[in-house]
This record gives C-alpha cells, sequence and structure tokens, in this order.
C-alpha cells in the first residue's frame, strides 16, 4: 500500500479515535453534571458500602437511571470513590459530582434538637425521644447520673437549654453529656464571678435559685430585681413563697390551678411551707438566669406580682405588695 494512503488511513483512524474520546469526555461530563436531585433529600450510606454498592443504591432510588458511565467514572475520578457511610443532605439541583463529593468528604447531615429555657428534664426526655436519627437509650435518671460521674439525685437544672446538632444515630445519651458538661461549664465560670456576700454556699444553690427566677421572669430586664426579691428573702430568713415550686412538688396532679389547699400541703418544694431553696432545681435555667441568681440588682424589694403584660411591679413591703395584687391580680 502507497504510503500516502496508509498516512491518510492513519488519519482517519486517529481522527475517529479522537472523536470517540471526545464523545466519551462529553458523554461521562454530562453524567457528572446533569442536575439529578429536583427536591431536598436526606440520604443514608450504610455501613461497609463501596463504590459499586452506592451506584446500585443511587440507581434504586432513580436518582441515577443507569450505570452505564458508573465504572468509568471509578477509572477516571478515583478521588470520587473514597465512600464514607453516614445521612448526608442532597439539595435540590445536585449534580452526580455534587452527590460524590459530599459523600467523599464525609459532610453528613447535622440534624438540630432544641431545648427551651425553664424546660424540665421531663419534656428533654420527650423532645429527645420524638427527635428524628437519635439513637433512645433505656438507661433511668439514676443510671444517667451515674454515667456521668454526677453527685446529684436529680438531672433537674443540670442540662444547658439550647439548640444541639448531631449526626444520624448518635445517642439520647451523647447529647445529654454535652448539655451537662455546657451547664458544668457555665455554672463554675459564672460562680467563680459572682458577687461577694450572696446567701448561697454552693454553686448548686446558685442552679435551684436560677431556675426559680426563669420561671418567675417573663421579662429578662426583670431577672436582676426578681434575684433581688429572693436573695432579700434569704437573707432575712423568709420564705420564697414562690408558685413555680409548688407547682412542681405537685407534679402530675397539677392541672392549671393552685388551689388554697395546694399552698398549705407540705412537700419538699412547697417553700411557702418549707425554709430556703428546695433540694433541687425545677427546671433548666438560662445562662442568663444563673447571671442575673449570682448578680441580683441592690433593691430593698421583697415582693413582685405580674402585672399581666410580662412585667412585674416591685414592693419593698406587704402593704404595698397587697395592693398592687389588687391592682394587678384581682383588678380591683
Amino acid at each position: 500500500m502507497p504510503i500516502r494512503k496508509i498516512l491518510i488511513s492513519f488519519a482517519v483512524l486517529s481522527a475517529l479515535a479522537a472523536a470517540g474520546v471526545f464523545w466519551g469526555y462529553n458523554k461521562l461530563s454530562d453524567y457528572l453534571t446533569v442536575p439529578r436531585i429536583d427536591k431536598t433529600i436526606l440520604f443514608t450510606v450504610d455501613g461497609g458500602s463501596n463504590f459499586s454498592r452506592l451506584g446500585n443504591r443511587l440507581a434504586e432510588q432513580s436518582i441515577v437511571n443507569d450505570l452505564t458511565w458508573w465504572k468509568a467514572v471509578a477509572k477516571l475520578h478515583p478521588e470520587l470513590t473514597n465512600i464514607k457511610s453516614g445521612t448526608y443532605q442532597f439539595q435540590e439541583g445536585f449534580n452526580l459530582q455534587d452527590i460524590l463529593t459530599t459523600i467523599n468528604e464525609g459532610r453528613e447531615y447535622q440534624f438540630k434538637v432544641t431545648f427551651v429555657e425553664g424546660s424540665t428534664f421531663k419534656e428533654w426526655l420527650t423532645i429527645l425521644n420524638d427527635s428524628q436519627a437519635l439513637k433512645p437509650t433505656d438507661k433511668t435518671e439514676q443510671e444517667i447520673l451515674q454515667h456521668l460521674a454526677s453527685p446529684y439525685k436529680k438531672l433537674e437544672g443540670l442540662l444547658f437549654p439550647e439548640t444541639y446538632h448531631y449526626r444520624a444515630d448518635m445517642s439520647v445519651l451523647k447529647i445529654i453529656e454535652k448539655a451537662y458538661q455546657h451547664q458544668q461549664q457555665v455554672l463554675n465560670k459564672l460562680w467563680a464571678e459572682r458577687d461577694k456576700n450572696l446567701p448561697l454556699k454552693t454553686p448548686y444553690e446558685a442552679l435551684i435559685l436560677a431556675s426559680i427566677i426563669e420561671k418567675e421572669s417573663g421579662l429578662s430586664a426583670d431577672r436582676d430585681k426578681i434575684s433581688s426579691v429572693f436573695v432579700n428573702r434569704l437573707r432575712r430568713g423568709m420564705r420564697l413563697q414562690t408558685d413555680p415550686t409548688v407547682i412542681y412538688g405537685m407534679g402530675e396532679r397539677y392541672n392549671g390551678r393552685i388551689r388554697s389547699k395546694d399552698l398549705r400541703e407540705k412537700t419538699a418544694y412547697n417553700t411557702y411551707r418549707i425554709n430556703g431553696l428546695p433540694p433541687t432545681p425545677i427546671a433548666m435555667p438560662s445562662e442568663a438566669a444563673l447571671y442575673a441568681t449570682l448578680h441580683p440588682a441592690k433593691t430593698n424589694y421583697l415582693y413582685f406580682v405580674s402585672k399581666g403584660d410580662g412585667n412585674s411591679y416591685f414592693s419593698k413591703n406587704l402593704k404595698e405588695h397587697n395592693r398592687a395584687v389588687q391592682k394587678y391580680i384581682l383588678g380591683k
């Protein structure tokens, strides 16, 4: 065959090969970059999954319509084949490259659970047990306290109320550990910086009083004045006489109102009948409530009553307080 024909044939074959490579490159590029997620979803990669198994799972959920180019992706993009188990969020508009990058980098979806100030441990358990993708715990409250190496008898007040983020299959116990450690850090810091000569002997007593202030304060601006009322009462040896402790002591019996006989009942939490603080906190206090407890306003107030708009009216003596009760509670 003449050299010229050989060269022409070689050129044609080379052109065809180049065209094939170009075609394959474009097909693979389309395979990776065409959007595949039409609405944000959560996708779980099981432990022990490899690249091949992941492809099958994506095909099962119609995220990938065919696996024709799946092996080519593995061969030409080995950086996308390091599969990490976990639960991931694929956002609307994600293409296959977005999906594989998210999984390879282990960017697991962060669930979240929120606990508000003044909530109780019972309420926390309900929220935790209803939270998505959290492993429940069968430990009792006492077993949890032992696990935490906590010296206290109840978890009430010992957990810091805020929003916690977690990955799928994290245990309820882990959230409680985080909240417990956070509350200890906040409490210890604020206790070290407390005002002097407070009628509180331990950080735990501060936690108890802070939980009461949390439940009594409708507005954050009133917290330090409410704190001053209770601190002044403790200094004088007066009973705290605060309804939230009575309600806590009633437990399941509380139906939305406190009757006279409830105020007369002597429980460990009825501060109309006991002297000083109740034995434990009655809720999870916020950092702001703890700060107000340890830095009360300088006042002579001994009483306060809710004005019905979130504010409180403060009084220095019983006569003034009774007038405030007549006005704001009885409407006279």
